[in-house]
């Protein structure tokens, strides 16, 4: 895990950073609040944890890498569960009151002190296998896409259909397990516009208008998500001069991409020329985020990120937990566009939406 010593502030959160911004979305609670009682939304947020359990205690009875991994899997399942309840009894026991990014980091506590360090490799390698061996046909069908602004929405629809790959969605995890999830039919399948949070229209006419000179993107899952959402999106950026900077986790959580996850990923889609697809790729960086969580704390960044975001005029949150459960209100000193899918009951009900709703949420700053 790493020091907080080593983790400093996103450069380009609006400051003063203490009065502007707070990492979490919904607040469970509010100072008026009871600080001995739990709340209704911690108690529904509580049991939201609780029900993914099953599905993470399978994943880790299967890790091979772990000895006794089913008994170990068991102990995760009743600890985590224990501490969930102490939370409904208690809202300040274990570091409470609880919100999302607390719930997130006990339950990978747990995992990671019973030798449990990433539950997730298996299907995680079997999604990238996958995505990577469709990666070709997804960009030559954007790029067959003559009208900018058609091509645009195109791969913003890829980004929103790469992100339903959620296995830290219990009912995602489920329907995935089945029978698994097809990207092109899933770039078809998205609920109509208007979205409920939709400035798709303002990001077009910024898009035809003029290219950004360094975007971050702060990226979410392996698979589709990576490879066949945002990969070919950064890949338009770069058409455009844009210098891309993808910052992904340092270490596992869900299935979300790691650091060394993405290099090895973007090796492998780059020709011997160093080039996506006939596009120079020179410009495309990876960075660690510093983060080990499904969701972000932006006071908490790799000091590597913070150096090369200095000079970037646009901010990319992708996913529901960094764009959407956090930091869909942060401020930023630049453009910025938080985008993903609404996954959880619980998130839809907050925004006013429905369940598997699109979030597309684009605030322009007129000077950078």
């Amino acid at each position: 895990m790493e020091s907080a010593s080593e983790l400093v502030a996103f450069p380009l959160l609006i400051t003063p950073i203490e009065s502007n911004y707070r990492a979490c979305t919904i607040p469970y609670r509010f100072p008026s609040d009871n600080p001995r009682k739990p709340t209704p939304s911690e108690l529904a947020w509580i049991d939201l944890f609780l029900s993914s359990i099953p599905s993470f205690k399978k994943r880790a009875e299967s890790d091979s890498t772990v000895p006794d991994a089913p008994i170990k899997a068991e102990k995760f399942a009743q600890r985590y569960a224990e501490i969930l309840e102490d939370l409904k009894k208690d809202p300040e026991s274990h570091g409470g009151p609880p919100d999302c990014i607390l719930l997130c980091r006990l339950r990978e506590l747990i995992l990671r002190e019973l030798g449990f360090r990433d539950i997730f490799k298996k299907v995680k390698e079997e999604e990238n296998a996958k995505a990577i061996s469709l990666f070709e046909n997804v960009v030559r069908i954007n790029d067959a896409i003559e009208d900018e602004g058609k091509r645009l929405e195109n791969l913003v629809r890829g980004i929103f259909a790469g992100n339903i790959f959620d296995l830290g969605s219990a009912q995602l995890a489920e329907v995935f397990s089945k029978d698994g999830m097809s990207f092109l039919a899933s770039c078809q399948n998205l609920v109509p516009r208007p979205w409920v949070i939709d400035d798709l229209d303002a990001f077009k006419t910024k898009w035809s208008k003029s290219s950004w000179k360094k975007a971050i993107i702060f990226v979410d899952n392996s698979g589709a998500d990576i490879i066949l959402g945002i990969l070919p999106f950064a890949r338009e950026l770069l058409k455009r001069g844009t210098q891309v900077v993808l910052a992904a986790n340092d270490l596992p959580s869900i299935n979300d991409v790691t650091y060394p996850e993405l290099i090895e990923i973007i090796a492998k889609l780059k020709d011997d020329r160093g080039q996506l697809m006939g596009v120079d790729a020179s410009n495309l960086l990876i960075a660690n985020s510093g983060s080990d969580l499904p969701v972000i704390d932006l006071t908490r960044v790799s000091q590597e990120l913070a150096f090369l975001a200095s000079d970037a005029d646009l901010v990319i949150l992708e996913g529901m937990g960094r764009g959407i459960e956090t930091n869909l209100y942060a401020q930023f000193k630049c453009d910025s566009l938080k985008i993903g899918m609404v996954k959880h009951p619980e998130v839809a009900q907050f925004l006013g939406g429905r369940l598997y709703d699109c979030v597309f949420h684009y605030n322009e700053v007129l000077s950078c």
